[in-house]
């Protein structure tokens, strides 16, 4: 018999006498098999295309596609846009002074984030930023060393306290206050503020204000003779280095002591707290008017990821989401109307964005924990889960929508766990 004699009949593999040999079961497996290679074949295909179609032969910027894979080739669910939701205080220029540097990320960088602000701010052990005051109220975290920390009451009470990493204080607008860098090596710091446009050139400067009076109503003022007010300063101090101030003890009891002590705390112990919530994938702390009254205006979520974990499919109601991003790699997607999708990464130093209502979530991509702050301008921090949403509606309702059968939807989490375990 010729070779084509021997091949008639035999279609994909199988011959008309294998095929009749075979039962039921056996042949929907064959079947089976046939369509998941042809499915693979296609989808390898597809891949590939994808690929070639996103290939660059000419020039790049490597190490930075490196550390951003999603936001330069962004997952095929991602779909429209929705604004600007990252920046990098890498990019920003720093005002550089004698005692330290500070940088930041505003509106202006950041054009998505009306709300909130933020300054990165380095002093040096004994350097000031010096007495001031602003129209925006002030959040911030330590993130590294430690500072000794002012402001004054309009009752004339004044509240002094020293801050260490993790440590968070508040200074409401208006109110006057400092910040010096303490041994052994001063100390950094993340400032947040309730205003979009916000500028650390746009406050209000003691050493300005007496360089722009009068000399004879600085006199009057002060009930002192001009002698006296020689050496005052005639332009901006800002960031200044000075000798290490006294103890904490000493500097209170040289104001006046209890006497003159604010009866509100302004600062808090964040990393001292217990975790607000945990689990395998990591923990939550959540510091908002609840547990730090004077923090009005700004409310704060303090995120550790581990490797593999997750914060869970969530939104936020009451506010737009500014991040800080302190340690590790992550990604987030945030999906807004109509169909619109934008997945981003994000390494240290970088600040992320997400608008009120926005769906989104934070995945750790990398082998150590992703460390971040969620910030709001807002009283308190609320959210809505997806998995708790699920959970609590009639099964039948969800398997109209997501065809997710009760098997199914049984493992999906009841409750909010807002970093999902491994």
């Amino acid at each position: 018999m010729s070779d084509e004699k021997k091949n008639k009949g035999v279609h994909d593999g199988f011959s008309r006498r294998s095929v009749l040999g075979l039962g039921s079961a056996a042949l929907a497996a064959a079947a089976l098999a046939g369509l998941s290679a042809q499915g693979q074949t296609r989808e390898g295909t597809q891949k590939a295309e994808r690929d070639h179609s996103s290939s660059n032969p000419g020039q790049e910027n490597k190490p930075l596609l490196e550390q951003n894979p999603n936001s330069n080739t962004p997952p095929p669910t991602d779909s429209g846009d929705v604004g600007p939701i990252w920046y990098s205080y890498d990019l920003t220029k720093k005002r550089i002074q004698e005692g330290g540097w500070t940088h930041q990320v505003t509106q202006r960088e950041l054009p998505s984030s009306t709300d909130l602000a933020g300054v990165n701010m380095r002093l040096t052990a004994g350097s000031f930023r010096e007495m001031h005051w602003h129209t925006a109220d002030e959040w911030s975290i330590m993130l590294y060393g430690n500072a000794r920390v002012t402001v004054l009451n309009p009752d004339g009470t004044i509240f002094i306290d020293d801050v260490s990493k993790g440590d968070l204080w508040y200074f409401p607008a208006g109110f006057p206050h400092s910040i010096q860098g303490l041994g052994p090596d001063g100390c950094e710091f993340l400032l947040v503020f309730d205003q979009g446009m916000f500028s650390e050139d746009g406050t209000f400067l003691i050493s300005e204000w007496m360089a722009h009076t009068p000399p004879d109503v600085l006199s009057k003022n002060f009930g002192l003779p001009a002698s006296a007010l020689a050496n005052l300063p005639t332009g901006s101090l800002y960031i200044f280095p000075a000798d290490l101030p006294k103890s904490l003890a000493e500097d209170k009891a040289a104001v006046g002591g209890q006497n003159v002590q604010s009866p509100i705390q302004y600062t808090f112990k964040m990393e001292a707290m217990a975790p607000t919530k945990r689990t395998t994938g990591g923990e939550i702390r959540i510091v908002d008017s609840h547990n730090f009254p004077v923090s009005k205006n700004v409310a704060t979520a303090m995120n550790i990821i581990k490797p593999g974990g997750l914060r869970e499919l969530h939104w936020h109601p009451n506010a737009s989401e500014w991040q800080f991003y302190i340690a590790g790699k992550g990604r987030m997607t945030v999906f807004m109307p109509v169909g619109s999708a934008r997945t981003m990464d994000f390494n240290a130093n970088d600040v992320g964005f997400v608008p009120a209502n926005a769906g989104h979530y934070v995945e750790n991509t990398d082998d150590t924990d992703l460390v971040f702050l969620e910030l709001f301008k807002a009283s308190e921090v609320v959210d809505f889960s997806l998995n708790q949403w699920i959970r609590r509606v009639p099964p039948e309702m969800v398997y109209s929508h997501l065809k997710l059968d009760k098997n199914a939807l049984q493992t999906i989490p009841a409750e909010k766990l807002d970093i999902l375990p491994r």
